[in-house]
């Protein structure tokens, strides 16, 4: 469990809610549409997700009006699936793309919904800085189109293209 505490394990330590040079959180986002799950496309590594493949983020509704978050991710390594509850809360107005995600108490890391597919097909979110980036889809599988733009669009938003890793969604 401790390996996947999250697609956004890392902004515990900091608690940052920052949104990363250059980038802007969508507008006229809408969570209803967002909520279900998500297979991860592509990601920067991280020891938290590290040997993950077949990684999934599912979002539902909380009776508090936040979000749940469960991700999901078979280790590779050690043959097992791991798993991580979360919660997410919205940083400032909820039509703006930008939650707050925490895994333990207190803590919380940004969420930057940077970019989203008109029909709610795809989405590019980072943490606070480039160092933390996911391409996720609601589909297992992407066309080698929509790869190419995500590849151009965060190589030109100073994300490191080099280090990113294709996730296996078999």
């Amino acid at each position: 469990m401790k390996k996947l505490l999250g697609l956004l394990m890392p902004f515990l330590f900091g608690g940052c809610l920052d949104v990363p040079e250059g980038i802007t959180p969508i507008e006229n986002f809408e969570l209803e549409k967002y909520l279900g799950k998500w297979y991860e496309i592509a990601r920067l590594d991280h020891s938290f997700e590290r040997g993950l493949q077949q990684v999934t983020a599912e979002y539902a509704m909380r009776q508090d009006g936040g979000v749940s978050v469960t991700n999901r991710g078979y280790s590779t390594k050690q043959s097992e699936w791991k798993d991580a509850q979360g919660k997410a809360f919205f940083v400032d107005q909820p039509e703006t793309g930008h939650l707050k995600v925490s895994f333990f108490g207190p803590f919380y890391g940004s969420y930057v919904i940077f970019e989203l597919g008109d029909n709610y097909e795809y989405a590019f979110v980072s943490g606070s800085n480039t160092k933390y980036l996911w391409f996720l889809s609601k589909t297992p599988t992407v066309s080698q189109e929509l790869k190419d733009h995500f590849l151009e669009k965060v190589n030109t938003l100073g994300f490191d293209k080099e280090s990113l890793i294709f996730v296996d969604q078999k």
